[in-house]
């Protein structure tokens, strides 16, 4: 009998033990590592466009904004602008992101901020779980 109730103690709460994990992953957040080479000469252009309008767009459909900056050394730092957003799953983000291109006002800045030219020639995006380890969770 004592062996079962040791067996059973050992179970439950290895069991637990996963539920508590399984619980902390399903709040994680997910993160979206963005970098943004523009065309020669409209990096500024693009710091502008953030600065000015995105940002409040990206508030207004459920993106958060973690961080943004630009690299130090060249030759990215005359072309490149990295930032990095959180959403509550991938899930989000894709509804997020998509509501944000169909938004009328991101279609307006959008058009007006290029009307010189197109300010972005590549983008690149990363989804990043946090670790388990990180302090941004």
């Amino acid at each position: 009998m004592l062996q079962f109730l040791v067996v059973s103690a050992v179970f439950a709460a290895g069991f637990l033990a996963g539920e508590i994990r399984a619980a902390a992953a399903a709040r994680a957040k997910v993160f979206e590592l963005r970098t943004y080479t523009t065309n020669d000469g409209k990096l500024s252009d693009l710091n502008k466009r953030f600065r000015e309008h995105t940002i409040s767009i990206f508030n207004r459909h459920g993106m958060k904004s973690v961080w943004y900056g630009v690299p130090q050394d060249a030759p990215l730092k005359d072309n490149t602008l990295v930032y990095m957003l959180e959403h509550e799953s991938r899930e989000a983000a894709k509804k997020s992101w998509d509501a944000f291109r169909s938004d009328t006002e991101w279609k307006k800045v959008a058009a007006a901020s290029e009307a010189n030219g197109k300010i972005v020639n590549k983008v690149e995006t990363v989804f990043l779980d946090p670790t388990d380890y990180s302090p941004l969770r």
